[in-house]
């Protein structure tokens, strides 16, 4: 079941749109989606690893300009859109005590959750709604998911292929470490 899968996403990855489909995914999941870009990103730099800078370049403006949009909606429709949100990630009840830690916390936060598993929706809704400076978000956020995406796509440039012999031989195991560590990434954001 899963090696179909894993090869439409390989095929996928070689479309001549991928590109744009990663910029589409990078976008939404800064900001409403809860699938993170490395999902396409990563076979898409194992199938073509001469383009990994630019799927990495391609990820990381796409992730900004989408954190921008959920910098808006914590600015500017928290109630209508991000609170809902938020509450579907189990995070309502504790917004005025996250308040007061992002609020002193704040370049700290933007990049460890740009740059860690954190769903990266939260910090960007949250810093529109706690009125960080836009400045301070904007060079956060580049900063943050520059380095995750560009060590990403460095790391499968260099070993894309052990990599990929790997994911294709052990296709199950991987795939499980991979909800894993989403399903994780979810329950650590309820605790957080």
């Amino acid at each position: 079941m899963l090696k179909p899968l894993y090869d439409w996403t390989m095929r996928l990855a070689e479309h001549p749109r991928a590109l744009w489909v990663l910029a589409i995914i990078s976008f939404v999941e800064s900001s409403v989606f809860p699938i993170p870009p490395d999902v396409l990103m990563i076979p898409l730099i194992l199938a073509t690893p001469h383009r990994a800078w630019l799927i990495a370049l391609v990820a990381t403006v796409s992730s900004v300009l989408g954190g921008l949009l959920g910098y808006a909606i914590g600015a500017f429709a928290f109630e209508q859109i991000g609170q809902p949100i938020l509450e579907a990630l189990g995070k309502l009840d504790r917004i005025e005590e996250f308040n007061v830690k992002f609020n002193e916390a704040g370049f700290w936060a933007v990049l460890g959750a740009g740059i860690t598993p954190f769903p990266y929706k939260v910090i960007t809704i949250m810093s529109g709604w706690t009125g960080m400076p836009l400045a301070t978000f904007i060079v956060t956020s580049i900063i943050a998911r520059g380095l995750r995406f560009f060590i990403v796509a460095t790391l499968l440039w260099k070993f894309g292929a052990p990599v990929r012999d790997f994911i294709e031989r052990r296709l199950g195991l991987v795939f499980t470490a991979f909800f894993v560590l989403l399903i994780g990434g979810f329950l650590a954001l309820r605790f957080f």
